[in-house]
């Protein structure tokens, strides 16, 4: 029987593609931007397979940038065969999402996250983008949405009833702090730095409605900041709208959905 021959030591430390710099200071930093991509315990192989190749795909574009968009791509194999499962339709994934989220089985918001990748896939085919697409950090954001949805279609029924109704309504707690945990990792679109709309200022609106939300998380916001957080969120549904760049529309979105998390927490219950 052939066998090879042993590495003749220990194999060199891949080497940074210069179009990562900036993303994490070395090639182990790539393990804690990923760190949080758990995989399902309850998927079927196929689906485990799929995303824990995704992953893998983020860690590795490290030195190979185009890793990160193959990513998206390979993790929508996932998304697709477990939302054609749940829903017992062989459609098309758009088709899929929008339904999912027609029947409550996930939010509106997740739904449109998830249709950014179907987008992306849908120009990659048609050859109006290439595989350097996206960047790792941008694409640990769209599979991470893919990985929470995953999550979410493979709970029980009811379980994944009462979440949905959550995200709609009267959200949890732990969801402003998840929310809040992942822009902290995200990186400000660094084109729409000193960039205002509609007079309004990218940078500072970031950094006045993450304070407030912080603020909120760390014990709560008195009058004062809740006026401020409102007149962020006035700002938010005007500009957003109006970002068309992708992942700046996705940074800014989050940012509005936080800022109405904290601001729901301060109206009152109707009696």
């Amino acid at each position: 029987m052939n066998t090879l021959p042993p590495l003749p030591g220990p194999l060199p430390l891949p080497i940074l593609d210069p179009r990562a710099h900036g993303v994490v200071p070395d090639y182990a930093g790539m393990h804690a931007l990923v760190a949080d991509l758990v995989l399902p315990g309850d998927a079927s192989m196929y689906v485990m397979s799929a995303m824990e190749t995704s992953r893998e795909l983020i860690r590795h574009s490290y030195y190979r940038y185009e890793f990160a968009t193959v990513a998206v791509m390979h993790s929508l194999l996932a998304l697709e065969h477990v939302l054609a499962e749940r829903l017992a339709a062989n459609k098309p994934v758009q088709d899929l999402i929008e339904r999912a989220a027609d029947e409550g089985l996930i939010a509106a918001e997740l739904a449109a996250e998830l249709d950014r990748g179907r987008l992306l896939r849908d120009k990659l085919t048609q050859g109006a983008v290439t595989s350097a697409a996206l960047g790792p950090a941008r694409a640990t954001h769209m599979v991470r949405v893919v990985f929470d949805a995953v999550s979410l279609l493979l709970r029980p029924s009811a379980v994944t009833e009462a979440t949905a109704a959550d995200t709609s309504g009267a959200q949890p707690e732990d969801q402003l702090a998840r929310l809040w945990e992942e822009h902290r990792r995200a990186l400000f679109p660094a084109s729409f730095r000193g960039v205002d709309i509609e007079g309004v200022d990218l940078v500072l609106l970031d950094a006045d409605v993450a304070g407030l939300v912080q603020r909120e998380l760390n014990g709560g916001l008195d009058d004062r900041g809740i006026a401020i957080l409102w007149a962020c969120i006035a700002d938010l549904d005007k500009i957003v709208p109006l970002i068309n760049e992708e992942y700046c529309a996705a940074y800014f979105a989050r940012l509005r959905t936080m800022a109405k998390l904290a601001a729901a927490r301060h109206i009152p219950t109707a009696t």
